[in-house]
């Protein structure tokens, strides 16, 4: 025993903080900083002073809405803390960051409710190989023991949640913890280091079983170990320690620390533990298949565009020396010129000449790499290393500037901001001429919303996108058009004679022509054709017309007078007259949606879809989710706009869905009739 570890990892670290939405990540990143010297005192967070809250953004809404960066030394080592978003429509905002960092710090806390949340962060973590601490916060105001708060906990974590420290109270007050391994009390004091003590007598017998607990899921993973349990030898602390180490890297078991961030209680043990326990940047760079090369190899994790230092990706060093003015190459050949190296703390940077293996650093100037993109010193670049997928959008609005002459700017501002969010998604759509932003929430486009009328200075204009609604036919009818024109010179002449029938839902459109004897010379049915099909861009509702077959069965022309244009025209008399008989009925487009939810909120969720004129599909447990459901139905677009905004409220904000077309319904009574009406047509 003692070996299994290889001992204490040293170098620059990279730590994730994550955990659900108001956890206290951001007061434990103050905590942290504090602590280490890194800032005077500790800001809570009600200040609006954190390191974290360099938004106004983050402060008019009181929670992180981008990562966070802060690199700090603690007993001669440099550690990077990157303080995460907790809610669900920030969280892509961790990705680049997960996979690029040694190891996370998890911020729960003893509440029911958040558990979904905590489970969704658990398995990024799972899928991603991210060896992750627990830090059980607000200790001072749980109810609950800590062994029952983690037998609560446990369903979120596929691994086993290790208590390392129990909390010691006096007349029912937490007022410091005991270190299981160590076996040592400390009694807190706020804003200070803790007072190390023996433990009371009282407490004995409570810190002996929880120590025991924590051996026997050490042992499970160390045959020696378990040895001297059954033999009730007392193995020696070196070894455990060992054994805490190796577990924590392999990912075996997930160590839970406790404290109270807003006090500042607990971070010293966490922060030795991070120095003790957790891997370094050779571990990271082997999770990520990192090329065994000298060659400096660095992994951007975000991109933040300044108000005047230009860009700056914030950026891993994997492997190798960055000196500043150096060459990278991406991994499509091009290449790249290191332009500034700097260190991170919240808003502020200080300028560095170099930077080596482990560092996480902003890079200056890189104005054609992107987040998740991976740099290399080697010609030609490597392959990427990281593959960042963002979630389906599930919410949008269409957006335009007040004013005319701001839509460069908007675009331009736009731009930027999808390179520092990947998230976002702006598509233009054509049938409805809007500019369309799609996100990962409400609160997720509202906070681009702030950014381009603050940051940027454009006042925007936003509604909820069209929906691309059509129009059918239930009727068959045939109408002659003829157009005839003289002014002049050669005239104008073409008439033709048109069947105008419905078609089965999803045929689409279909053109014959059944004309003998050269009523219409052939030079002339392609002309007949694309007038049609221009006519079917806006039919009689004022939508595109779908599923609906024309035939040209009769017609005449002119030897003289006759043209392409003039039987196009006569094309599109003959089916504005025509249409109108055919009875045109209203389509609206119905999506197959997908829903995952806790599955304490899967009633409630099936009881909203009706609400919605949703259709009932079906719902089952979600495949390797224990706790979550699928819930299946058909949907109205028109009823999906604003569904996540209900959905997050049913599910303290973790419920999220996908959304596929299906087929197109007739819409008929008063909301064919509002349909109509909004788009300038009389009922």
């Amino acid at each position: 025993m003692g070996t299994r570890a290889g001992g204490r990892r040293t170098g620059p670290k990279c730590i994730a903080i994550v955990g659900p939405f108001a956890s206290g990540k951001t007061t434990l990143l103050e905590a942290i900083l504090a602590r280490t010297g890194a800032i005077a005192r500790q800001n809570p967070v009600s200040s609006g002073n954190t390191v974290s809250d360099h938004s106004p953004e983050a402060r008019a809404h009181a929670m992180s809405v981008e990562a966070t960066f802060a690199t700090t030394e603690f007993m001669g080592e440099q550690l990077t803390f990157v303080d995460c978003p907790g809610s669900i429509e920030f969280s892509f905002e961790a990705e680049p960051v997960l996979a690029t960092c040694d190891i996370a710090v998890v911020v729960a806390e003893a509440d029911e409710k958040k558990i979904p949340a905590l489970q969704l962060i658990m398995r990024k973590l799972d899928d991603l190989g991210v060896p992750r601490i627990m830090f059980l916060n607000k200790v001072d105001k749980a109810i609950s023991g800590v062994r029952d708060t983690l037998k609560m906990l446990q369903p979120a974590s596929s691994v086993p949640l290790l208590l390392r420290q129990v909390p010691l109270r006096k007349n029912g007050v937490v007022i410091g913890s005991i270190d299981l391994a160590l076996e040592r009390a400390y009694i807190y004091r706020e804003y200070a280091e803790s007072e190390v003590a023996e433990i009371p007598g009282d407490d004995k017998a409570r810190e002996l079983e929880a120590r025991f607990s924590m051996l026997e899921t050490l042992a499970d993973h160390d045959d020696q170990l378990m040895e001297q349990l059954l033999e009730e030898i007392e193995p020696p602390k070196d070894a455990i320690f060992d054994d805490l180490a190796a577990d924590l890297r392999d990912g075996a078991v997930t160590p839970v620390l406790i404290g109270t961030a807003e006090k500042g209680n607990g971070v010293l043990r966490l922060l030795k533990t991070i120095r003790h326990d957790a891997p370094d940047i050779e571990a990271t760079r082997k999770r990520l298949g990192a090329p065994d090369e000298n060659a400096t190899v660095v992994q951007v994790m975000k991109t933040i565009h300044t108000a005047h230092g230009g860009k700056l990706s914030v950026s891993r060093i994997l492997s190798g020396q960055l000196a500043d003015a150096s060459e990278l190459f991406l991994s499509n050949g091009a290449t790249a010129k290191v332009s500034g190296i700097y260190r991170m703390l919240g808003k502020d940077q200080s300028k560095l000449t170099s930077a080596k293996a482990g560092d996480t650093v902003a890079l200056g100037k890189l104005d054609d790499v992107t987040t998740g993109q991976t740099l290399s010193s080697a010609k030609g670049g490597i392959k990427p290393l990281v593959t960042l997928a963002p979630p389906q959008p599930v919410f949008a609005f269409a957006l335009r500037p007040k004013e005319r002459k701001d839509e460069v700017k908007m675009s331009a501002a736009i731009q930027r901001l999808a390179e520092e969010d990947p998230s976002l998604s702006l598509r233009h759509n054509q049938d409805s001429a809007e500019t369309v932003l799609s996100g990962h929430g409400e609160m997720h486009l509202r906070v681009v919303r702030e950014r381009l009328e603050g940051k940027n200075q454009i006042p925007i204009e936003g509604h909820p996108p069209a929906v691309p609604y059509r129009e059918t036919i239930r009727k068959t009818a045939q109408q002659r058009g003829r157009h005839k024109k003289q002014s002049g010179g050669h005239g104008q002449f073409g008439d033709v004679v048109i069947e105008i029938k419905p078609l089965p839902r999803g045929s689409g459109f279909q053109f014959t022509d059944t004309i003998t004897g050269g009523a219409v010379p052939k030079t002339y049915i392609q002309s007949v054709e694309t007038g049609v099909r221009d006519y079917l861009k806006s039919g009689p509702l004022g939508f595109p017309v779908v599923d609906v077959a024309v035939n040209l069965s009769d017609g005449s022309y002119h030897a003289v007078d006759s043209s392409d244009m003039a039987f196009q025209m006569a094309a599109k008399l003959a089916m504005k007259e025509g249409m109108a008989a055919c009875s045109p009925v209203l389509l609206e487009p119905v999506m197959k949606v997908e829903i995952v939810t806790p599955s304490d909120a899967t009633s409630r969720i099936i009881a909203l879809i009706p609400q919605r004129r949703g259709q009932i599909l079906g719902y089952d447990a979600r495949p390797g989710w224990p706790g979550w459901d699928v819930v299946e139905a058909t949907m109205p677009q028109a009823e999906i706009g604003d569904l996540i905004i209900e959905l997050r409220s049913a599910t303290a904000g973790v419920a999220s869905y996908r959304a596929a077309f299906d087929h197109m319904a007739e819409l008929t009574g008063r909301l064919a009739d509002e349909a109509l009406n909004a788009n300038g047509k009389a009922a």
